[in-house]
């Protein structure tokens, strides 16, 4: 029995004979594909596609496209979360920065507002200080408060009633007449008589102290009664 020829076509056999004779790729070969995969994936990405939509993977010749797509979707998707969470950490620090700023802002003017109260207090205390604190007289080798200096005290008393917190110190002075001691406890005299009768007007006498000092201040030095009267006096100092 005769057996006949069976003619498998050209293209089958040079397709067959391509097959057998491809060789395996080369480590270089590999690696660019898998980089152009990673790029891919990467593009991907960018495009809104998922992961899911990787083109290679029922390619089972080529598993290191398939991978390379998924690393570069992967390292595509991490790059975007870190650029997202580096915005969000910059705008949260130009908030805090501002809120603090604007914290500072308002303790400086509280703080100004402050001092400039302070300072305005103050200055009103010292301007009812320098109104009311005024000189009295005594005459000589006396020690009692004369009736026109009464109002002078009660000025006095109306300013530590106002400033709760003064303290003020009695200076008691004389002229050059008589002696060193003599004249010492006649200023002490003064200044003692000066704080009595702030005291009946309802001042607190611990709000007060006194100093003698004699005839050793002259405001004036000249030998007349005109000067005398001047250095015969009581002066009331803020402590």
């Amino acid at each position: 029995m005769r057996y006949g020829n069976y003619l498998v076509p050209a293209a089958i056999v040079l397709t067959l004979g391509s097959l057998a004779c491809t060789p395996p790729k080369t480590a270089e070969q590999i690696k660019a594909e898998t980089q152009a995969a990673f790029n891919e994936g990467s593009q991907a990405f960018k495009d809104g596609k998922a992961l899911a939509s990787n083109p290679y993977l029922n390619d089972k010749e080529n598993p290191h496209k398939a991978k390379g797509w998924t690393d570069g979707w992967n390292a595509a998707a991490a790059d975007k979360a870190a650029a997202d969470k580096a915005a969000a950490d910059k705008v949260a620090a130009d908030k805090a920065a501002a809120d603090k700023a604007a914290l500072d802002a308002k303790l400086a003017a509280e703080e100004a507002a402050r001092k400039a109260a302070e300072a305005e207090k103050a200055a009103a205390f010292r301007k009812a200080a320098a109104a009311a604190l005024v000189t009295v007289h005594f005459d000589y080798d006396k020690a009692e408060i004369k009736e026109k200096d009464r109002t002078i005290l009660q000025g006095v008393a109306d300013f530590m009633k106002a400033f709760p917190a003064a303290k003020v110190e009695i200076e008691g002075h004389c002229d050059e007449r008589g002696t060193n001691e003599y004249n010492l406890a006649l200023g002490n005299k003064r200044a003692a008589a000066a704080m009595a009768y702030l005291k009946t007007l309802g001042v607190d006498e611990a709000r007060f102290t006194t100093i003698s000092y004699g005839k050793e201040k002259p405001l004036c030095t000249e030998a007349k009664e005109a000067c005398w009267s001047q250095n015969r006096r009581g002066e009331f100092k803020l402590k």
